[in-house]
């Protein structure tokens, strides 16, 4: 009787290698949520899709990433004037085109004196960049 030959690597746990799969996958997601990590899904044209793929590639592509977000999105809670504008939203985080409008849109409401220096430098840069260079409030 012939001893059958057994092809591949050596069993080094009893459970099966989709079991194992699941399992580091699970830690995986643990140890990322520990980290302060969260995954975002988005929806590209497939050349676009492929170019975000190589340009993630590049080491400076988390700092550049960065950048991007600080100058298209706005924490509503960080300006208090602005704070007050959005006491019905929910979400902390909100587009930077769509803060100018808010500002503009409601002007009437702002006290100018209650706005500090900072946010007037916020306002002067959203005015620069989505508003052409006028404000319109």
């Amino acid at each position: 009787m012939a001893i059958p030959i057994r092809r591949g690597r050596p069993r080094t746990s009893k459970l099966t290698r989709s079991e194992q799969l699941r399992n580091a996958k699970r830690t995986q997601r643990v140890r990322a949520k520990q980290a302060g990590i969260a995954a975002v899904q988005i929806a590209l044209e497939a050349g676009q899709a492929a170019r975000f793929r190589a340009a993630a590639a590049s080491p400076r592509f988390r700092a550049e990433l960065a950048t991007l977000i600080d100058a298209l999105s706005v924490d509503r809670t960080a300006w208090p004037v602005l704070k007050e504008l959005t006491w019905n939203r929910a979400d902390r985080w909100i587009p930077a085109d769509e803060a100018l409008a808010l500002y503009e849109r409601n002007w009437r409401h702002v006290d100018p004196t209650r706005l500090g220096e900072d946010e007037a430098q916020l306002i002067a840069r959203l005015t620069e960049r989505f508003g052409g260079g006028t404000f319109n409030g």
